[in-house]
């Protein structure tokens, strides 16, 4: 096996021209096994040189709600009365960690988003 590390775009370029030509390889083989490598390798390059950013945790639950044609009034369950909705949804009022895992336990939105430090929003009222 001709394995190296990734270091750079091209070395990761390579590597997938390298899992290209193995896609169809067999499991518990040589090529199988170079292949479970050279993917492994990939992702880590992967995380480290392209991180995903998550969104802020408002706009995360907006997100769910517009794709799935949902209303403040289907979050009370899981984030509670509707004047505690609104103040989450306009950043007034932090998610607990009650609202978070109602949050991700009901609508599958990723806790890594709910969890992210909030974007801080400029009060325009003067």
């Amino acid at each position: 096996m001709n394995i190296k590390t990734i270091h750079n775009e091209d070395d990761y370029r390579a590597a997938l021209r390298q899992i290209e030509t193995l896609m169809n390889a067999q499991e518990n083989t040589p090529e199988g096994d170079l292949l479970d490598i050279l993917v492994t390798l990939v992702e880590a390059y992967e995380r480290k040189a392209y991180p995903m950013n998550f969104p802020d945790p408002v706009e995360a639950i907006k997100f769910h709600m517009e794709q799935n044609e949902m209303t403040p009034k289907d979050l009370e369950p899981v984030i509670g009365r509707m004047n505690r909705v609104y103040e989450v949804l306009n950043h007034k009022r932090p998610l607990t960690l009650k609202m978070i895992r109602n949050l991700h336990g009901q609508f599958g939105i990723p806790a890594e988003s709910l969890i992210k430090e909030p974007t801080r929003h400029r009060n325009t009222s003067a």
